[in-house]
């Protein structure tokens, strides 16, 4: 058996607010409830969980090398609906026969949504 992503953990000056964004924008569910020092956001649909975990004062958040992607049929259509609820993502980026956006969660941590999952082979 191989190894599968299945948790993220992403760390946080305000868990609250954190486990909010990742809850309202992209329907991660959870009971907000610190569990061992953590929240835990689970996909309603399968796919990795995030783990919000309580940053140290001496953590530098929104520099770290990793971005988290959220798989979406309709870029633009997603991004209409996340800044009704005022979440902003940059410039639609065209690629191999996917569109993809950025954005950044409470923390700065960047986060990306993307088509590039639901493309056909040309």
């Amino acid at each position: 058996m191989h190894p599968m992503l299945g948790t993220i953990m992403v760390y946080a000056r305000d868990m609250q607010r954190s486990a909010a964004f990742y809850g309202t924008h992209f329907g991660l569910q959870t009971t907000g409830e610190v569990v061992e020092g953590l929240i835990e956001l689970k996909a309603p649909d399968g796919g990795a969980s995030i783990l919000i975990h309580q940053a140290a004062k001496s953590v530098k958040l929104g520099q770290a090398g990793v971005k988290l992607c959220f798989h979406v049929h309709d870029v633009e259509a997603f991004k209409a609906k996340a800044l009704v609820q005022g979440l902003a993502f940059g410039p639609t980026h065209q690629a191999n026969g996917y569109a993809f956006a950025n954005a950044r969660d409470p923390d700065g941590n960047a986060v990306s949504i993307s088509s590039r999952a639901f493309r056909t082979a040309a």
